[in-house]
């Protein structure tokens, strides 16, 4: 039997996360993620308490205005290590204790080197795609202007630093089959398959 293995699975926004998480999910592995455990603290009013603390000129009619804060957070570098601060050690703490329920999981860490979480995990799955493709994905998925995808972008580690990275690189061309071989591969390489 396969020992407990915790992999996280990141890549730049529009790099295909979330398509190959799908994959090893119908391959039938448990499979989390840190924007859903981020939209479920949106729910908890102890952690918008302490966003409006931290964000009141973020805040509409006594509530966090999301644009607001996203628009702040992708402008104000110290804002975004604020939010980061805030959210990031609930966010795993969540997803820690949902991972440790399963023998094998992934988890999809957007920012998983910029916030140096990769020692939480056995492994490491990091996704890599041509830059068009990226804007393409987010623009279509998000309806975001390209301006917006780049400041966006522009806040996360340069994928070519993922060449210095202990992890497992799989480059990513947009096919559905390239990320099924690479799930594959992934789960070979760490011993899961």
């Amino acid at each position: 039997m396969t020992q407990s293995k915790k992999i996280a699975v990141t890549g730049g926004i529009g790099s295909g996360k979330s398509a190959f998480c799908d994959v090893l999910r119908g391959l039938g592995y448990a499979v989390f993620s840190c924007d859903e455990i981020s939209a479920q603290l949106w729910t908890d009013a102890q952690y918008l308490k302490s966003l409006g603390a931290a964000f009141p000129d973020c805040c509409t009619a006594g509530e966090i205005d999301r644009k607001k804060l996203t628009e702040k957070i992708f402008s104000d570098e110290a804002a975004r290590r604020r939010l980061n601060a805030l959210a990031h050690p609930q966010i795993m703490q969540n997803l820690l204790a949902a991972m440790a329920a399963h023998g094998v999981s992934f988890a999809e860490v957007p920012l998983l080197y910029e916030e140096g979480l990769e020692g939480a995990f056995d492994g490491v799955i990091a996704l890599r795609r041509p830059l068009e493709q990226r804007i393409a994905s987010v623009r279509v998925r998000d309806g975001l202007k390209d301006e917006e995808i780049l400041l966006r972008m522009a806040a996360q580690l340069d994928v070519a630093e993922l060449n210095k990275k202990q992890c497992f690189l799989l480059e990513n061309d947009g096919k559905m089959q390239t990320l099924e071989a690479g799930a594959r591969a992934a789960l070979r390489h760490f011993g899961i398959a």
